[in-house]
């Protein structure tokens, strides 16, 4: 989708700009996704300089930032102090990160600084807290994950330039818990935001013809899935698997975590020794939670089977409606005959469609093996938007391969497709069954993504209203030096 082009909008994009850069550094409560050059200490209170990668800190040499006393103090909000250092370390993460100096001023990263401490000090005023072990839970997989890229704890320490882990355990805890802070406030503030039907035509009005936005070509796409059964013998073989290593884990002493890194075909937690954190509330298969929560502290379950195959689940820890468990998947080996069978029955289906005698939405209700699509008549939805419409220029490059070539009312051939959940390989056909070409915004086309664009505008203002309100109540210091910042915010107070 290219950007809008309505004027009254520009503002609001301009000012956000700095914060989607943040927002890389810090969003879905990972903090530090990846190892960086340097962990940034800009959510620390007091910040703590000295958390840094073992390397030396690269000069900023844009000259439009101006050269400051690093231990200083910018600005104080609330309980909150930012120093001088603060905005430097940040400015070179963001730059680490990619981000281009001209999307960045000092000022502007002083403003958003302050902005997190405000939510996160507000945040405390109204009881809205987050609690030690939530913290140090997300520290604890963040650490984790860490370790996996490092090969070991004592290279994440000397990474860090950190004598203990305690130490590095304790200002990483610092860094989430005003992060965790600062989001609980925001979500607080629009949760509750919602817009009408007649807002949206409203919002839709007031952007002048020549300015609406455009949206790029666009495709819906729906398929039937075929999973090939693997015969009962190969699903034994990978059951007395399962229980040789479940026994040497109990019997011997032997390490789960090793275990999953050797055997499992889990790509999402193969490489960190199969963990997982889970709640109720997670996305994962009904079962395989319920196996999880049945079990005690340090106790392995029996092999048990899901739609990806068979699991081994090990109970780590118990932290009240949250675990810490490890996993083991195995799938049973595909023959060859049940792959061709399976090619061989949607090369059935995919005939009779043409034939007339299915619609292909029909097809899919009735023959698919994919129930996150079937009952929908095979129509796929985007994991990024949660619609049914694939940008051109944004689908999966696998996706789009598959599609490109595609008329309209044409079928595919079936395709092998692996799946990357860790499931056994699965043939499939696929349709276009809709196409958008690049276009200016239509009310009634284009209804759900104006909603959301609509909604958006609302939930900023209603941010922009509680920040002013609530700079006028706070104790807000700001230095001579960065008076002269024409921030966005009237954090000056004048």
């Amino acid at each position: 989708m290219k950007l809008l082009k309505k004027k009254n909008l520009k503002s609001m994009y301009k000012t956000t700009k700095i914060t989607l850069l943040l927002f890389v550094l810090f969003i879905s409560g990972n903090t530090i996704a990846q190892v960086p050059d340097e962990i940034p200490d800009t959510q620390i209170e007091p910040p703590l300089p000295e958390l840094q990668a073992d390397k030396g800190v690269v000069k900023d040499s844009t000259s439009r930032f101006k050269k400051v006393k690093l231990d200083g103090i910018a600005a104080v909000v609330g309980d909150y102090v930012i120093l001088e250092s603060d905005i430097e370390k940040t400015l070179i993460d963001l730059k680490n990160q990619g981000a281009m100096s001209e999307d960045i001023t000092r000022c502007g990263l002083l403003g958003k600084l302050m902005e997190d401490r405000l939510y996160a000090h507000q945040a405390v005023q109204d009881s809205l807290l987050v609690s030690d072990d939530e913290v140090s839970l997300t520290t604890e997989r963040q650490i984790q994950s860490f370790v996996a890229q490092m090969g070991s704890m004592e290279k994440l320490l000397k990474f860090y330039k950190k004598e203990n882990e305690a130490s590095l355990r304790e200002d990483i805890n610092k860094i989430n818990k005003l992060r965790m802070l600062s989001e609980k406030m925001q979500n607080s503030i629009i949760s509750e935001i919602e817009i009408t039907p007649e807002e949206v035509r409203q919002f839709f009005n007031k952007i002048p013809e020549d300015e609406r936005p455009v949206f790029g070509a666009e495709m819906e796409i729906s398929q039937i899935i075929k999973q090939p059964k693997a015969t009962e013998v190969d699903k034994q073989k990978v059951i007395d698997k399962l229980n040789a290593i479940k026994a040497d884990v109990e019997e011997n002493d032997a390490k789960f975590s090793v275990k999953a890194i050797l055997y499992s075909q889990d790509p999402g937690s193969k490489s960190k020794g199969g963990f997982y954190s889970i709640t109720k509330d997670t996305g994962f298969d009904k079962t395989f939670k319920d196996v999880a929560f049945s079990l005690q502290e340090g106790e392995v379950s029996e092999p048990f089977e899901t739609m990806f195959g068979f699991h081994l689940i090990y109970i780590e820890k118990i932290r009240g409606q949250e675990l810490d468990l490890r996993h083991i998947l195995i799938t049973p080996e595909i023959s060859q005959e049940a792959l061709d069978s399976a090619k061989k029955e949607l090369d059935t289906i995919r005939k009779q469609i043409m034939d007339g005698k299915y619609s292909f939405a029909d097809a899919a209700r009735n023959f698919s093996d994919e129930k996150e699509t079937k009952f929908d008549g095979g129509l796929l939805r985007n994991p990024i938007t949660y619609d049914s419409r694939f940008e051109l220029t944004k689908m999966d490059p696998t996706l789009y391969n598959q599609v490109r070539n595609l008329k309209d009312n044409e079928i595919s051939y079936p395709i092998l497709e692996q799946d990357p959940r860790g499931g056994g390989p699965k043939y499939k056909i696929l349709k276009v069954t809709n196409r958008y070409d690049e276009h200016v915004a239509d009310f009634a086309k284009d209804y759900t993504r104006i909603q959301q664009l609509a909604l958006t505008e609302k939930q900023y203002n209603a941010i922009k209203k509680w920040m002013a309100e609530h700079i006028e109540e706070t104790y807000i210091s700001v230095n001579e030096a960065n008076k002269g910042c024409e921030f966005a915010n009237n954090w000056v107070k004048e």
